[in-house]
């Protein structure tokens, strides 16, 4: 771990980046804690998730349908989908992540931002350095905001008074509004949503978010033409 830390105060542009991105999901951090709490769930079930799962799209999708009065099982259903995207991290990062206890701490971390910072690297040391410091970091960041958020939410009963619900959804927009530029993902993202649309008023909350991972089966079934292939 120590080259990790002097591979990060030799390069300060990728210390200084990995500093913003802590700042800005600390910030998350803390809208899920006021926002899980201010919905009248225990204060130590955001501090758990954020320790145990640490994977802010699936804690935020488990506590919104719990909320809502989802079944508990199909929220931890919907959170294991949305996290299926780890196992191809795990192929994209492996070498980076070590043996044994390391193998363990760095499946744990694995996050969105420390795999893109590993992957922007050129290698070696550096892949290394990013991954685990961006991990380590954000996980420290992270759970320190969903403290505050919850210690917040004990104190102001509608968290949307101060704006904190529009943060999570404002960075998933932020996220999802570039790879909708391809066509396959934007249909669907697309169908998903009708999906969701269409079902909502009729389904127990969670399941329509079930269904709507059908649009990826529509889209991936869509003929593509010749030249979307040759791209």
């Amino acid at each position: 771990m120590r080259s990790i830390h002097r591979t990060l105060r030799a390069d300060r542009a990728l210390a200084r980046d990995i500093a913003l991105v802590c700042v800005a999901d600390a910030v998350v951090g803390l809208s899920f804690g006021a926002i899980t709490v201010g919905e009248g769930l225990p204060v130590w079930l955001p501090m758990l998730l954020s320790v145990v799962v640490f994977a802010g799209a699936s804690q935020f999708m488990f506590v919104g349908l719990v909320a809502s009065g989802g079944n508990p099982v199909a929220a931890v259903l919907a959170g294991l989908l949305v996290n299926v995207r780890h196992v191809v991290f795990g192929f994209t990062v492996g070498d980076v992540v070590g043996r044994g206890w390391q193998r363990l701490a760095g499946s744990h971390v694995m996050v969105d931002e420390s795999v893109a910072f590993a992957l922007a690297q050129p290698g070696g040391e550096r892949r290394r350095a990013a991954y685990w410091g961006c991990g380590v970091a954000l996980f420290a960041c992270w759970n320190v905001g969903v403290v505050a958020g919850a210690s917040i939410g004990t104190v102001v009963s509608d968290p949307a008074a101060l704006g904190l619900d529009a943060a999570f959804p404002a960075v998933l927009l932020a996220l999802v509004l570039p790879a909708l530029r391809d066509r396959t993902t934007a249909l669907a993202a697309g169908t998903g949503v009708a999906i969701a649309l269409a079902t909502a008023p009729f389904l127990q909350a969670g399941l329509p978010v079930l269904l709507a991972l059908a649009g990826v089966v529509v889209a991936l079934a869509r003929p593509r033409r010749s030249e979307e292939v040759a791209a």
